[in-house]
Order: C-alpha cells, then sequence, then structure tokens
C-alpha cells in the first residue's frame, strides 16, 4: 500500500526550471555578445529568453528547496530566525497567543496539521499552549541548552517550541509551548478533512497501513468504547475497561473516502476472530467499525454484505463513535519508531 512517487515530482520540476534559469542567462549574454542589440531576431530571443527566465524565478522565489519532496514555503527573516535557527519570538507578542478561533494549527513551513484548537488552552505563559498533538505530528528532541525538551515539525522538521510537563494547567498535564511564528491556521469552516475510528487487535499493526494509504492526513492510536474516562494502556490490558485498542484517522475526502479506507481494514486483519487478533486474546482487540456518520454506518453494512456474499463468517462489530482517548506517547507510531513491521497484520486483496 505504498505511496508510488510521481515520475515528474516536484523535485524534478525545480531542477528543470534551475536548468532554464542558467540556460537563459548564458544564450541571452551569447546573443548579445555576438549581435547588436538593436537586431531584431536578437531582440526577440532575448525576450524569449528573458520570459523563461522570469517564470523559472518566480516559482522558485515562492517555493523552497524541498526534503523528501517536502516544498518549503518562503519564509521572513524572522520566521526563519526562528524556524530554522531555533529562536524565539518576544512574549505575549505572537498573534496567536490570545487566538481561541476554532480550527487547525498547521506548520508555517510545510503546512502539515499539528494541533487542533480543541487543545489550545490560556496558560498566560506568553505563548500560545497547547496540551496534546495531531497523531504524531510533532516530535520531541533534548534541546541544545541540555535542560528542555525542543519540539519539531515532524514533517519537516521545523522549530515549534517546548513541551512541559507536571504544570498541572490541564487533566493531561502537558504544555506545549509554540511560537507563533511557527504555525499558520485554518479555520474549521474551511477545513477539508474527515475522520474514521477503526479497531483490529494491536493499534500498531491497524495503524501502520493506515499510515500509508493515500489520502491519510494523520493517525493517533487510542482507546475508544470502555467506561473509563482517559484510561492507561495497562488499565486497558486487564480487559476489564471495555474499551478496544484503536486508530482514529483523519482523511482529506478530496484524495480517498471512507469505503477505501474500510476496504483496507478488511484487508489488513482477520475480520473472522472474535476479541481477538493473532496471537492477542481479549475484548480490547476486537474487530469494531466505530462509525462517525450514518453515511460512514451505510457504507460499512455494505462492505460487510458483500463479504458474507464472499463466504467471509465476518464478526466485526458496527457501533457509534464514542469518546476516542490518544494513547501514552511511546505507541504513536510505533513502527515507524522501531522500524519494525506488525506481526499480526498482513495486506491481502479481497475487494
Amino acid at each position: 500500500m505504498n505511496k508510488e512517487r510521481p515520475f515528474f515530482s516536484k523535485r524534478y520540476i525545480f531542477v528543470i526550471l534551475l536548468l532554464l534559469i542558467v540556460t537563459a542567462w548564458g544564450l541571452d549574454a551569447i546573443l548579445q555578445a555576438r549581435k547588436p542589440l538593436n537586431n531584431p531576431d536578437s531582440l526577440r530571443m532575448s525576450a524569449i529568453m528573458g520570459a523563461l527566465r522570469r517564470i523559472a524565478e518566480i516559482f522558485l522565489d515562492g517555493a523552497g528547496l524541498s526534503k523528501d519532496n517536502i516544498m518549503y514555503r518562503k519564509l521572513t527573516p524572522e520566521q526563519e530566525r526562528i524556524i530554522v535557527h531555533k529562536g524565539t519570538e518576544p512574549p505575549f507578542s505572537g498573534k496567536f497567543y490570545k487566538h481561541f478561533q476554532n480550527g487547525t494549527y498547521t506548520c508555517r513551513r510545510c503546512g502539515a496539521p499539528l494541533f487542533e484548537s480543541s487543545s489550545k488552552f490560556k496558560s498566560d505563559c506568553g505563548w500560545p499552549s497547547f496540551d496534546g498533538q495531531i497523531g504524531s505530528s510533532v516530535k520531541k528532541q533534548p534541546d541544545a541548552d541540555g535542560l528542555r525538551t525542543e519540539i519539531i515539525c515532524a514533517n519537516c522538521d521545523a522549530h515549534l517550541g517546548h513541551i512541559f510537563l507536571g504544570e498541572r494547567f490541564t487533566p493531561k498535564n502537558t504544555r506545549y509551548c509554540v511560537n507563533s511564528v511557527s504555525m499558520d491556521f485554518i479555520p474549521a469552516q474551511n477545513k477539508k478533512t474527515s475522520t474514521a475510528i477503526f479497531a483490529s487487535g494491536c493499534f500498531w499493526g491497524t495503524e501502520y497501513h493506515f499510515k500509508q494509504a493515500p489520502g491519510v492526513i494523520s493517525t493517533t492510536v487510542g482507546y475508544t468504547g470502555g467506561k473509563l474516562d482517559n484510561p492507561t494502556y495497562k488499565q486497558v490490558c486487564t480487559d476489564r475497561t471495555g474499551h478496544a485498542e484503536a486508530v482514529e484517522v483523519v482523511f482529506d475526502p478530496a484524495k480517498t473516502d471512507f469505503e477505501k479506507l474500510a476496504k483496507l481494514f478488511f484487508e489488513t486483519h482477520d475480520f473472522t476472530q472474535i476479541n481477538r487478533q493473532g496471537p492477542d486474546v481479549g475484548t480490547q482487540y476486537r474487530s469494531v467499525i466505530f462509525y462517525v456518520t450514518e453515511q460512514q454506518k451505510q457504507v460499512a453494512e455494505n462492505l460487510m454484505q458483500q463479504l458474507k456474499k464472499m463466504g467471509y463468517d465476518v464478526k466485526t462489530q458496527i457501533v457509534p463513535a464514542a469518546k476516542f482517548w490518544p494513547a501514552e506517547e511511546y505507541h504513536q507510531d510505533y513502527y515507524k519508531k522501531t522500524g519494525k513491521t506488525p506481526y499480526c497484520h498482513t495486506y491481502r486483496k479481497i475487494f
């Protein structure tokens, strides 16, 4: 299910335009050296080369160098000081410090979603504060000062700020302290994303496959469908909280849809097993589609009917989505962190 890299990627376009600039400058210089400036042919060719050079320069001016096909946005000197060189904006000065509109905060350099507005809170510390990130969108690493923990965009390594624990501002006891300069904001009414929640055994394996699916923006592993608020992994493993290990998938409906994701769900686990998946046994490992909308419910039921007609004894449950509790940080993006692969989730074509 890996994404195929397009032949004409942004990196190739970048190189081609760079060559156009060099060629345009070179030919223009040669023409002007060999022919009088008032020669009509020379003037026409110079005009064409000049236009080509300008088109290329405009493109390159609007886009920065790329890393793994990520096109960086052009930064102002102040944004570069903070995002690239890990500076800090003055306290109480950022445009998002007292900003509490409903929507999503994204990375200024690459546009990746970082924080939902629902996780933002007032801390009076001088910088925007959040108590949770979107999926595994933010990475943590030791700060150069040897004391603090730096947070960076997981997609492009842009410096965001620092993370602090134990301050008791919110029940999560976590504060992502972020520079306004490092972020952009997308109002809720402009958002074009949808959410789906799937449970198919150990959430490490479930996330592994959805993470690679085209159109998926982010994934978060966690617990849902139980009776205990803010459960821990240890509590869920007792098989007494009623929660299922699940994955919350945020996707772009312009690039994929719920049906494609639901098919992937069925094609990457054994949906004929009850309360288990491979060697993992317990109700927390049950197969469930937690539908967010009635349309998702209908799609899921239609797919189940198709599978039954194929002869499968489907044990998957289809239930309304409940409160989703993100799992501990070390569970997020587990296979990407460890370099391992799922032990009980494999893809096989069914539909």
